[in-house]
């Protein structure tokens, strides 16, 4: 029991009535609000999740390594997840955002399927990759970040005349499962015969355009300062439950906001002050702001960085607050 000496909050001394009377609220599956409730209404935001740092040249031995272990069908999508110390029970990265490295080798292939949880992705490495969303197929390169909305079925893979791939994959698997909300579907046919996809009309609640590519997009970046991924018909995040942006670094005042932020390293070197904990990074390395976590960057020269987050499900429910 967390007790506060303050009006309006919890502040009830044990006694050995009492301590019967919740062993005889446990017995029938009762608790009393009073005990929790200091814990379960905090004053802010206290999020488990704890600013962390995967350095690339420590992560990458093994995802290589997964692709001489694993093959790409048994694993069904061959992925070293990155797992916040504070959220392993979620198999999070932060809060409610899940993110991971996937490899794939020339010629393999994932099956065909689609999921509740929205998904992204970043592509790190390699040439050849490419992905088939609702049978549309894209070709992708670094640094390209393409779609796999929620319910789009979707599978992808390396050509048979490409190289190794590495990317990023985004989810809001976490969020879906807090929510009971989630389901998974493998495709009828191992995988989607490529066939025109008609934008005509279009109502669904994810932008049309799922690949990004980078020349366009770091252009933008460069003139802009902040470029925000958006869905081009409303002018607003690419999906519901998460968005994405690319910054270019310069050194940027404190803040803090709910929320969870996953950054990529796309370019450059820089460091990041988050939590009051100091990180140095460089190119492909990943690191995580937390809710409400107070945060700034700098860059060591030129530095742009990829961001995805749950910025977008905060505003949707109206709990989206920044200082």
């Amino acid at each position: 029991m967390k007790r506060e000496n303050v009006v309006g909050r919890a502040n009830v001394e044990d006694t050995p009535e009492l301590e019967a009377y919740y062993r005889a609220l446990e017995g029938e599956e009762l608790g009393a609000l009073w005990n929790v409730a200091n814990e379960i209404e905090p004053w802010y935001p206290q999020p488990k999740s704890v600013p962390t740092l995967w350095k690339w040249k420590k992560v990458e031995p093994f995802v290589r390594r997964a692709a001489e272990l694993v093959s790409a069908e048994k694993a069904a999508r061959r992925v070293v997840m990155l797992v916040n110390p504070g959220r392993k029970e979620w198999s999070a990265a932060a809060g409610l955002l899940y993110t991971g490295v996937q490899v794939m080798n020339p010629g393999e292939f994932t099956s065909a399927h689609r999921h509740q949880a929205s998904a992204l992705r970043f592509v790190m490495d390699g040439k050849g990759a490419y992905t088939v969303v609702d049978g549309e197929r894209m070709t992708l390169g670094a640094r390209d970040f393409v779609l796999t909305p929620n319910g789009t079925w979707h599978d992808h893979g390396v050509d048979a005349d490409g190289t190794q791939c590495t990317w990023q994959d985004g989810l809001d698997i976490p969020l879906m499962n807090s929510l009971d909300a989630n389901f998974y579907e493998v495709h009828p046919k191992v995988v989607q015969t490529p066939a025109p996809l008609s934008r005509e009309n279009w109502s669904k609640p994810y932008s049309p355009v799922f690949l990004y590519k980078w020349d366009e997009s770091y252009s933008h970046v460069k003139r802009e300062g902040i470029h925000e991924y958006k869905n081009p018909l409303t002018g607003g995040p690419v999906m519901p439950t998460m968005g994405a942006r690319l910054e270019l670094i310069k050194e940027t005042k404190p803040k803090r906001h709910t929320g969870s932020l996953i950054y990529q390293v796309a370019a450059g070197r820089g460091w990041s002050e988050i939590g009051g904990k100091r990180f140095e990074w460089e190119e492909k390395d990943i690191f995580c702001v937390p809710s409400w976590t107070q945060y700034r960057h700098g860059a060591h020269g030129e530095a742009v960085l990829f961001c995805f987050n749950d910025i977008p499900a905060m505003k949707a429910l109206s709990l989206y607050r920044e200082e």
